[in-house]
Order: C-alpha cells, then structure tokens, then sequence
C-alpha cells in the first residue's frame, strides 16, 4: 500500500483529517471504521496510528479545529471593525464562507459533536454557548447604539446561525449560482431583516 502523502499545504495528519471529515459527514461519526478510513486514503489501517491516537482525537480535532477558528474570527472582527454592523456582516461572511470551503468539517462539528468524549464533549458545549453568547451581546449591543432594530437578540443569532447551516441543502444540490452571488445575497437578506 501507498503512503500518506501530505498536501501542498498540509501535514499527513491535516491529509488523513480531512479524510477523516469527509467520511464522518457521509456516513457518520460512528458508522466510520478506521480501516474505512484506510482504504480511502490508499494505506494500511495500523499505518494510520503512527499520525493519530484514535478515531475520537480525529473527530476531537475537526470540531475544535471549526469552533475556534470561529472565536478567532470574532475576535478579530471585533478588534478592526468599527460598528455592530460591520462586526456583524464580516462574521456571517465568514460562517458563509467556512460552510462553502470547508464544508465537511463544518458539517461534522455541527452535526457529529454529540459523539465526543468527555471531556471534549463538555467543553466543546461551553465553547459553543459562549460564543452564541458573544453573538447575542453584539447584537444588544447594536440594539443599544440604535444601529439594530428591537428584536430579540437571542432570536436573531439563532435566525442567522440557521440560515447559514441551511447552505448544506445548497451543498447538496449544487444551484446554478456563484459563491460570491449566494454570500452576498444572504448577508443582504439577514442584516436587513435587523438592520434598522
């Protein structure tokens, strides 16, 4: 059998992670052996712990992997925008733009967390919480500053986080319309439903 070549860019554990991610989301966490993982990388199974400890670190590394690059970018765009609007439409390009490029680990951690082990399983769940939580302060904080309408601030993150996810339909059929098109168009149709 063949050996794991790395990417242009990756490391043979990011190659068999990525693999990993694409398996998980088409068949799910558990339903995926690590000889199934294996086979679609051209290697042989015990070949795959010299990288990695367990199917359960792989699936570990794709949810923290998603969710942190989702705190990282919030903090971040919090620190160089200059208004709840701004801060607000560069986050929802960005969960657009990770539900387009990196569509199987998204699904995964969106999907798949439920089979993590404590105590990941936990601390994935704060880390989630926390940052709807940062989301529903941005927006009161917008509803404050009077750039926000009065809606209820919980009730809009959950409205946007679900019209983002609702791109894996897109994902799944393929529509006839460019990336750029759909992101600007759903960040047009989201804010201003809370602009005011």
């Amino acid at each position: 059998m063949a050996k794991i070549k790395p990417g242009k860019n990756a490391s043979k554990r990011d190659v068999i992670t990525k693999k990993a991610a694409v398996l998980f989301k088409k068949k799910g966490y558990s339903s995926t052996s690590m000889r199934e993982l294996a086979e679609a990388l051209g290697v042989e199974a015990p070949s795959l712990y010299n990288h990695i400890g367990s199917k359960s670190e792989l699936l570990q590394t794709i949810c923290f992997k998603i969710a942190n690059a989702f705190i990282v970018y919030l903090d971040t765009a919090e620190k160089t925008a200059s208004n709840t609007v701004t801060i607000l439409e560069n986050v929802i390009r960005f969960h657009i733009r990770m539900m387009l490029n990196e569509f199987d680990e998204v699904y995964v951690a969106n999907h798949e967390w439920k089979h993590l082990k404590e105590p990941y399983l936990s601390n994935f769940l704060i880390q989630r919480r926390g940052y709807e939580k940062r989301l529903v302060v941005l927006i009161e904080t917008g509803i404050r500053a009077g750039a926000l309408k009065k809606n209820n601030p919980y009730v809009a993150v959950l409205t946007i986080l679900a019209a983002v996810r609702g791109l894996e339909f897109w994902q799944q059929h393929k529509k006839n319309i460019s990336s750029q098109v759909l992101e600007d168009d759903m960040v047009d149709h989201l804010l201003h439903g809370i602009i005011k």
